[in-house]
């Protein structure tokens, strides 16, 4: 069993979902990542996505895409990003996942980059960009590299679609919980209950929510009806808002966060 699969068997023997908190690779510097990792690790973590920056991330609102500008204005690259894991990789024990486009990924080509991915340790990879008819080649590269390829899946999926993109996944399905980009919101989305439905009419995989989730009450939400929550835009707002203390900010608000993970409902 790989370490995604396990800390979802876990965390449900446990009664909880599971907290995703995600950090851009190189934000504010590399070194500064590797200190934030640790840190939301040790506050509650239960997976970690690490975000590769790009120069048009499409599927990002303008928090993530100032993040990753200032990564990749610092010099970040893909290979950066597999240094950080492999640096850290046997002092973290919780699954990380990778979030990146697919244009890095075929800069550096298939094989190669789920390779040194495996070998960095990698647990996990969401590719928004990289349409399900075409992701046979990854999908089977990252199978022999031990690297779960994420579905990914949004309100304007329709059905027969979310089939295809499930039973090509593993690790778990993302389920974007609103129309639009990233970004902090102030309620949840009410298409992420009948998305998650969707999702697991067709697969057992976890069906995790992520996109405009940015409170403990909207991880509690969530907690009801899905398997795990994604928190980006808001952690990176807490991060970019404490330039003098962001360990200690992001390590406080992962543990807000996880709260809501514990009160689970039952229905």
């Amino acid at each position: 069993m790989g370490r995604i699969a396990g800390s979802f068997a876990s965390l449900r023997e446990r009664g909880e979902t599971a907290l995703i908190p995600y950090l851009m690779a190189g934000y504010p510097s590399l070194e500064a990542t590797k200190d934030l990792l640790h840190a939301v690790v040790h506050a509650g973590a239960d997976l970690v996505e690490l975000g590769v920056p790009f120069s048009d991330p499409l599927a990002d609102g303008a928090t993530l895409q100032r993040a990753s500008h200032q990564a990749l204005a610092a010099g970040t690259t893909l290979r950066h990003v597999l240094e950080l894991v492999a640096s850290v990789r046997s002092e973290v024990e919780v699954p990380l996942v990778l979030m990146t486009y697919v244009n890095p990924v075929l800069r550096m080509g298939l094989h190669r980059f789920a390779f040194m991915a495996g070998a960095a340790g990698v647990d996990g990879l969401i590719v928004p960009d990289l349409p399900v008819e075409e992701a046979a080649d990854l999908r089977r590269c990252c199978a022999r590299a031990g690297v779960d390829l994420v579905g990914m899946v949004a309100p304007t999926t329709p059905a027969a679609r979310v089939r295809k993109v499930t039973h090509g996944a593993s690790g778990f399905v993302y389920c974007v919980s609103l129309r639009g980009v990233t970004g902090a919101r102030s309620g949840l989305s009410a298409e992420a209950r009948p998305l998650v439905d969707l999702v697991r009419a067709e697969t057992d995989l976890p069906a995790v929510v992520g996109f405009g989730v940015s409170t403990p009450a909207h991880v509690s939400a969530v907690t009801s009806f899905a398997d795990g929550a994604v928190v980006a835009s808001a952690l990176i707002d807490r991060i970019a808002g404490a330039p003098h203390r962001r360990v200690e900010a992001a390590a406080s608000f992962v543990r807000e966060l996880k709260t809501g993970c514990r009160r689970r409902l039952v229905g």
